[in-house]
């Protein structure tokens, strides 16, 4: 009985030990907030700690400026009448002549000229009157013009001009549209909003939604919501305009402690802390520690040195800010502080989850003594 006693202390001695050296070891989701906080560059890490104030909050509320140039937004909507190269026009010249018309056949006094196209160059080519600059004038502009080229061969000419298609003055619009094309600008459609809802809006969640606009060499990109709220955005188009919706591309990254951990896209213009945290379905209720909520992030050296109260930092800056949601101003702090493309969102364990693994690895571990010690009992009887 001695020997079997021994044994069994034996082996519970060993695999204990075995169990403390191996809870050094234990799985977990990442660094705790000790190991973050040792990182910091006052204990000779390579980043800046810094706990979240409102003073933090306004200092790094920066996001995506989106607008339109002067150029856009003060160009004037253009009449619906208004000739562009690739136009196809009608014109017809009445003659005070019957027996010679210039144009026409004896007797014939008038001479349609059926589906004049208006050449790369914005012109039109009119028999006897040669090559008439056409782009840019209205219908009236131009049968003035090609009247007073013909009035010197034939006596009293009258010529009417009517747009026929609006081919050239056109634009474009690809990407997340109802339908991508290219579309006239007409009557109703001669600004962006009434483009956009012609070609049958968008088909991904407005919110998301970033309208771009190329014209010549200039562009311009807004969020949709903002054509939606702000009348002066919509601004006036120009034939050649290019318009593509396109989705918005910035995530952010979920780690630790989290409902959910992976690579997660905004679903607004702005996301705070606090929606980042919603939107990976909140904290998670069996093991986060609400005291160490980071969010890390290469801050710009603005940024960095307004954020620290410095001048003397160059370049960008490794910053991990500190969301305490435990303090009676936490959730206010999560609520303002604004997460930005690129961002890291990291949830520490708790304390005592560790500690939970480490007795569950002991308990574990005495329960497999036990069964080796009766296991030792049984072959010794």
């Amino acid at each position: 009985m001695r020997v079997t006693g021994t044994k069994l202390a034996r082996a519970v001695v060993l695999l204990a030990s075995v169990a403390l050296v191996a809870s050094c070891g234990l799985p977990r989701s990442g660094p705790n907030k000790r190991e973050i906080m040792a990182g910091s560059v006052d204990r000779k890490g390579d980043a800046f700690i810094v706990t979240v104030t409102p003073q933090v909050s306004r200092a790094t509320a920066m996001q995506p400026s989106f607008g339109f140039s002067d150029g856009f937004r003060k160009a004037g909507v253009i009449g619906s009448d208004v000739i562009s190269a690739g136009d196809t026009l009608g014109v017809t010249v009445f003659e005070n002549v019957k027996d010679d018309p210039l144009l026409g056949n004896t007797g014939q006094r008038v001479t349609p000229l059926q589906e004049v196209q208006v050449d790369g160059q914005g012109f039109i080519y009119i028999p006897y009157a040669g090559r008439i600059k056409a782009a840019g004038q209205t219908p009236e502009g131009l049968r003035q013009a090609i009247t007073r080229q013909l009035e010197d061969q034939t006596p009293d000419p009258q010529i009417t001009v009517t747009r026929l298609a609006g081919d050239g003055a056109t634009v474009s619009i690809a990407g997340q549209a109802g339908a991508n094309g290219v579309y006239p600008i007409e009557p109703g459609t001669r600004t962006l909003g009434a483009m956009l809802a012609q070609s049958g809006g968008v088909t991904i969640d407005p919110a998301v939604a970033i309208v771009r606009v190329t014209r010549g060499g200039a562009t311009g990109k807004i969020w949709l919501q903002d054509l939606y709220e702000n009348p002066s955005l919509d601004i006036a188009l120009r034939p050649g305009d290019q318009i593509v919706i396109e989705e918005d591309s910035r995530s952010f990254i979920a780690l630790g402690a989290t409902g959910a951990q992976s690579r997660v896209p905004f679903e607004s213009a702005t996301m705070s802390a606090l929606e980042a945290i919603a939107t990976v379905g909140g904290l998670s209720t069996s093991s986060a520690d609400p005291t160490g909520v980071f969010v890390l992030r290469d801050e710009t050296e603005a940024i960095a040195n307004a954020v620290l109260g410095r001048t003397d930092l160059v370049g960008d800056q490794r910053v991990v800010y500190v969301l305490d949601l435990t303090e009676p101003t936490g959730l206010f702090e999560a609520r303002d502080f604004q997460i930005r493309d690129g961002d890291t969102l990291y949830v520490t364990e708790a304390p005592f989850v560790q500690w939970q693994k480490t007795l569950g690895a002991i308990t574990g571990t005495a329960g497999a003594a036990t069964n080796l010690a009766n296991t030792t009992n049984s072959g010794s009887n």
